[in-house]
C-alpha cells in the first residue's frame, strides 16, 4: 500500500510507469512487424519475447499486490496482539489477549499456552477453544516436560511439550513457538487446527512474534509483582514488613464498618535482652535469632492470621475473627514456641519473648488503638520480668 509523501513509495510508482512505457514501446513496435507481415524469425521472436516479457510483468505485479496485501493483513494483526498485551496487567490477562488474537488470526481451532508460574512452580497449560460459547480448560503438565537450563536446547523442549499437550487434550495437526525467560524456555503457545494442511508462513511468523512480545510481557509482569513483593517483604526474616501490616490493617479497618460481627485481635511481640545477644554474640548470630524466631511466630498463629516484622526485634501479629480467651492462647502458643528454640548452632543458650495483647469486638474500635494497647500491655510484660503474656 503507498503512502502519499513516502520518496520510496514515489520512486516505486515511477519505476513502474518507466516500466510500463517500455513494455508499451516493446509492444508498438511488435504490433508494427505483425502489420506488415515481416514474417522473419527474429521478428517473430520479439513478437514472443515482447508477450513472455508482458505476462511476467503481470505475474509479479500481482505477486506483489497479493504479498503487500498479505503483509499488511500480518502487520495489523500483530498491531492488534501488541496492542492487547500492553494492556495486560496479569499472566491471565496475557495469555487472554494473546489467545484471541491469535484465534482470528491464524484460523486455528485451539490455542494453548503453557507456562511455568513462578509463585506455585507448576507447568500451567491453558486451552482456548475459537469455537464461541465452550469455556477454556486449564490443567497441570508433568514438569519434567520443560527443561528450564539456560542453555539448554529450546527445539526438544518444544516437541515434548507440544506432544504433551496433544495428547492431553486430545488435538492434532499443532504449531508450537517457545515462550522464553532470558535464554530459559519457560513455556510454549501452540495452536491446533482440525485440517491436514501445512500452516502458512504468515501463520508462522505472526505466531514467533506473539511469542517474542508475550514473552516479554510475561517478565515485564513477573518483574514487577517480585518488586510489589519485596517491597512488602522483610528482607531478613521474610515476614511481611511494616508496610504490608499497615496497609492491610487499614483495608480490614475499613471491612469492619461494614461488619459488625468481626473481632480482631492483635499480638505485640518483643524479643527479651535482645540487645545483650547482639553484644554477646555478635549481630551475625542476632540476625539468625530473629529468623528463627520469625519462624516460630509463623509457625504458631493460625493460617488466617498475618504477622509482620514491626522494627527492630519487635514483631506485631494481626489476629482475625479472635477473641479474648482465642488471642490470649495464640500469644501463650507465641511465646512457648520462641522459648523452644534451639539456638544451639550459635551457641545461644535460648530466647524468650514478652507479648502484648488487644483485643476490639466493637467494629468502631480503630485497629491502631488496638496496636497502643497491646504496645502498652507489652511494656507491662517486660516491667512484669519478660517472658511472659499480658492482655490490655
Amino acid at each position: 500500500m503507498l503512502i502519499p509523501g513516502d520518496p520510496q513509495d514515489r520512486w516505486i510508482a515511477l519505476t513502474w510507469r518507466l516500466l510500463g512505457g517500455s513494455f508499451g514501446l516493446l509492444a508498438a513496435a511488435a504490433i508494427l512487424v505483425v502489420l506488415t507481415g515481416d514474417t522473419h524469425p527474429l521478428g517473430l521472436i520479439v513478437v514472443g519475447l515482447v508477450a513472455l516479457v508482458g505476462g511476467a510483468a503481470w505475474l509479479h505485479r500481482r505477486a506483489v499486490l497479493v504479498l503487500d496485501t498479505s503483509r499488511r493483513t500480518e502487520a495489523e494483526s500483530f498491531a492488534r496482539i501488541l496492542q492487547g498485551l500492553s494492556r495486560s496487567v496479569s499472566p491471565a490477562a496475557i495469555v487472554e489477549a494473546m489467545v484471541g488474537d491469535l484465534g482470528r488470526v491464524t484460523a486455528a481451532d485451539h490455542c494453548v499456552v503453557v507456562r511455568l508460574e513462578p509463585d506455585s512452580g507448576s507447568l500451567v497449560a491453558t486451552l482456548v477453544s475459537m469455537r464461541a460459547g465452550v469455556p477454556s480448560t486449564t490443567s497441570v503438565l508433568p514438569l519434567a516436560d520443560l527443561d528450564t537450563a539456560p542453555d539448554a536446547d529450546g527445539e526438544p523442549v518444544i516437541e515434548r511439550l507440544a506432544a504433551g499437550v496433544e495428547a492431553f487434550f486430545g488435538i492434532t495437526n499443532t504449531l508450537a513457538v517457545p515462550l522464553r525467560h532470558e535464554r530459559a524456555v519457560i513455556g510454549a503457545i501452540i495452536l491446533s487446527r482440525r485440517s491436514l494442511e501445512p500452516w502458512p508462513a504468515a501463520t508462522q511468523r505472526v505466531l514467533a512474534g506473539a511469542a517474542l512480545e508475550a514473552s516479554a510481557a510475561l517478565s515485564r509482569v513477573d518483574s514487577a509483582r517480585a518488586v510489589e513483593a519485596q517491597a512488602s517483604t522483610d528482607a531478613l526474616t521474610g515476614l511481611p514488613n511494616r508496610r504490608y501490616f499497615d496497609e492491610f490493617c487499614g483495608l480490614l479497618g475499613r471491612r469492619r464498618r461494614s461488619e459488625d460481627d468481626l473481632e480482631v485481635g492483635v499480638l505485640m511481640v518483643d524479643i527479651d535482652w535482645f540487645k545483650r545477644i547482639n553484644d554477646a554474640y555478635g549481630h551475625g548470630v542476632g540476625d539468625e535469632v530473629l529468623r528463627a524466631v520469625g519462624r516460630a511466630i509463623a509457625d504458631a498463629v493460625r493460617d488466617g492470621d498475618v504477622p509482620a516484622r514491626f522494627g527492630g526485634e519487635e514483631f506485631a501479629v494481626l489476629l482475625r475473627n479472635s477473641s479474648r480467651q482465642v488471642a490470649l492462647e495464640v500469644a501463650e502458643r507465641v511465646r512457648l514456641a520462641v522459648s523452644q528454640l534451639d539456638l544451639q548452632e550459635w551457641r545461644v543458650p535460648g530466647v524468650s519473648v514478652s507479648v502484648g495483647v488487644a483485643v476490639g469486638d466493637r467494629h468502631d474500635v480503630p485497629i491502631n488503638d488496638l496496636l497502643a494497647a497491646a504496645d502498652r500491655a507489652l511494656y507491662r510484660a517486660k516491667r512484669g520480668g519478660r517472658n511472659q503474656v499480658v492482655a490490655a
